[in-house]
């Protein structure tokens, strides 16, 4: 059944996107923003604090979640666990702030795809050129396509309600606090660890998918030559992947608050452009498709083999 839930949350993404009211990983945020700056009152002694604010804030949605997966009629519950998987995902938001980029950049507008392309990433946008808008946008594409669509499909096929929620807060508080700075460089520590636990092996699965519906020979190699060069454990597979599944090079040169930080160059290939982030668009929904496709043969066939 959570293959078939899984379909019909994906429809529902399709035909109406995020909400944009009231969606309760924005509420989400203003709580975690609040007890933030509320107990990350000495930022070079807050790891103990941050791992109590973690606790709290992913801890508390996962027991509403666990205590809704076990005690709701199935009637009640497959409604709200399509709804909860809706939310958690957000391919078509993805996909239209990508275009936004690709749109103005394919048009020679440079300022609006820098303008849209910092909806999409925490770099210092201002300061880029077209072939770093396209990077930028590219690899958002690669990366949030693991973490916001095929992560939480994962957790909702392997646990269920707990499972996508606790994935979502947890990558959340990541997004929110997950940063090398003096602020946040003990109190987001235990944010960015669970998020990076809770992503190992979906990150992988997304890389396997890149492979199977891009350039696999040079997806494969991409991934096994490259990967390990990136700063994250996570990012690093997915981005060498999809790089060499779309064969262009991203990754290289960048700027960061104020600081320029020279990154390994992923993939083989032209430099990006405003169509590879068209290109990568249409390799996150084959390898949603995919995904999907697996999950109902995989149900189908388990109720087949069941007496």
């Amino acid at each position: 059944m959570s293959a078939w839930l899984c379909v019909l949350a994906v429809l529902l993404d399709t035909a109406l996107g995020e909400p944009r009211r009231g969606h309760p990983l924005v509420v989400f945020g203003g709580w975690a923003t609040a007890l933030e700056r509320r107990w990350n009152r000495r930022p070079d002694r807050s790891a103990g604090v941050g791992f109590k604010a973690t606790l709290l804030l992913v801890g508390g949605p996962v027991l509403v979640a666990v205590f809704c997966q076990w005690w709701l009629p199935p009637l009640l519950l497959w409604p709200l666990q399509v709804l909860v998987l809706w939310l958690a995902m957000a391919p078509r938001s993805l996909h239209e702030h990508a275009l936004a980029v690709a749109r103005p950049l394919s048009a020679g507008d440079l300022p609006a795809a820098r303008a849209a392309v910092g909806q999409l990433v925490s770099r210092d946008t201002a300061a880029l050129d077209e072939t770093g808008v396209a990077t930028a946008a590219t690899e958002s594409v690669l990366e949030n396509g693991a973490d916001a669509v095929f992560a939480s499909l994962f957790w909702f096929l392997l646990a269920g309600l707990p499972g996508v929620v606790a994935h979502r807060a947890a990558n959340t508080l990541d997004a929110m606090w997950g940063y090398r700075t003096e602020r946040y460089e003990y109190f987001g520590k235990t944010a960015a660890r669970l998020d990076d636990l809770l992503n190992w092996v979906p990150a992988r699965l997304t890389a396997l998918s890149y492979v199977l519906c891009g350039r696999t020979r040079l997806a494969l190699s991409c991934w096994r030559r490259q990967a390990g060069q990136w700063s994250s454990p996570n990012a690093g597979p997915v981005m060498a992947a999809g790089a060499g599944a779309l064969g262009v090079s991203l990754g290289g040169g960048a700027p960061y608050h104020g600081q320029w930080r020279q990154r390994p160059v992923l993939g083989a290939g032209p430099a990006a452009e405003a169509a590879t982030i068209k290109a990568s668009l249409r390799l996150l929904r084959r390898a949603l498709g995919l995904w999907l496709l697996v999950a109902v043969t995989g149900s189908v066939l388990l109720s087949v083999g069941s007496p």
